[in-house]
């Protein structure tokens, strides 16, 4: 019987990329994804809810004792001016051994290399236990119907994930540099500050929500919460926006809104720091005399994954393939991680990450092969 050929990871990034996936539009790139996963005998469902389509495959028996997960996206970001780019954003153009194209980075590129790796080594290597595949088009938006309804799925189904790896892009300058064990969490807060509307020039008869709002969003950005924790960096508190509306020079309004995001580390929770913003708000409003009223957002708490046997498995795979020895860190943003740690441990590699969300948007075409030997690996150990 004659070999089938390995899967290329680049004409599969490539496939994908081609697919305008802006989120929540599937825009055939999970097909894609179904047609190489199915051909090599992943059972594939398709897990849609709401707008949102989301696709599960596993190789393998469902419960085997050793299942090892992979969850990424298949969902971009918008490309925005069009005309500010030098190549086709869908057209995945390879020019001077980078491929152009949004998603290149942020995931395509990291799916197409998993599903590679997972294809070829469940044909030469048939492994004792099972390969799950979570892939969501739901990362770059809400995130309420992607990872979590896949999860949600999977516990009605009695399916189960031993270990996880995120192929989020988690390298800042160099392959293999390093991988992620956590992430911090993040939150927003948004105030309201009422006061009363009058004339600039009689200030005494106006009680102006401007000051209070000014004096708050002060003392928060001035308040150091923490000095960073054995595992993460000192937490940060951004002002992001303030708004009055307000057209005229001669008129003190009666309302101001602003709006701060925190990324905190496992110092704090959300409820704990949604306390403290209450204090302090309530604090200004009594010595303003403003009402000052707040609701708050949580995108996902801050986790751990402790360094042990799925850290040190994948950072030994990077390294022989590599040679750096990978940074276990918790920097950046938020990821599905904060979701898939609540199923099982979790870890996060992938590619680097300079050109995510830009224009221009780019990989280099040797860093995914690149990548998909190190899954192949980590793979190869996992259930050697």
């Amino acid at each position: 019987m004659t070999a089938l050929p390995p899967i290329d990871p680049v004409a599969l990034t490539a496939d994908l990329v081609r697919c305008p996936s802006v989120t929540p539009k599937e825009a055939g790139a999970l097909k894609v994804l179904e047609q190489v996963l199915s051909a090599a005998g992943f059972a594939c469902t398709r897990v849609d809810r709401g707008e949102v389509s989301n696709l599960f495959a596993r190789w393998g028996r469902a419960g085997a004792n050793r299942c090892f997960g992979f969850n990424g996206h298949t969902d971009v970001v918008p490309v925005g001016d069009t005309a500010a780019w030098t190549q086709d954003p869908f057209g995945a153009v390879i020019v001077d051994g980078w491929m152009y194209g949004r998603g290149t980075t942020d995931m395509k590129s990291g799916v197409a290399a998993f599903a590679a790796a997972a294809v070829d080594f469940v044909r030469t290597t048939p492994p004792d236990g099972a390969i799950i595949l979570a892939i969501t088009g739901d990362e770059e938006g809400a995130a309420t119907d992607g990872t979590v309804a896949l999860l949600d799925w999977m516990a009605e189904a009695g399916e189960t994930m031993s270990v996880c790896l995120v192929g989020e892009p988690t390298c800042p300058n160099d392959m293999g540099e390093m991988m992620k064990v956590g992430r911090r969490g993040s939150m927003s807060a948004f105030f309201t500050a009422q006061g009363v509307q009058g004339h600039a020039a009689y200030p005494h008869r106006a009680k102006n929500p401007l000051n209070a709002m000014v004096r708050l969003m002060d003392r928060l950005a001035t308040h150091v919460l923490d000095e960073g924790t054995e595992h993460f960096d000192p937490s940060t508190l951004a002002i992001t926006t303030i708004d009055t509306g307000n057209p005229a020079t001669n008129v003190i309004p009666a309302q101001c809104k602003g709006t701060v995001n925190i990324r905190f580390n496992d110092a704090h929770s959300s409820g704990s720091l949604a306390q403290w913003l209450r204090t302090e708000a309530d604090k200004i409003a009594e010595e303003t005399g403003v009402t000052i009223s707040m609701t708050t957002s949580c995108s996902g708490e801050s986790f751990l994954t402790l360094p042990g046997d799925l850290s040190t498995l994948v950072a030994k795979a990077v390294t022989a393939e590599t040679g750096l020895v990978p940074v276990l860190s918790t920097s950046g943003g938020t990821s599905d991680a904060r979701f898939v740690k609540n199923h099982c441990p979790v870890v996060e590699f992938g590619l680097v990450g300079k050109t995510m969300h830009q224009v221009d948007e780019r990989v280099e075409v040797a860093q995914i092969h690149k990548l998909k030997s190190i899954y192949t690996r980590i793979l190869t150990d996992y259930f050697a």
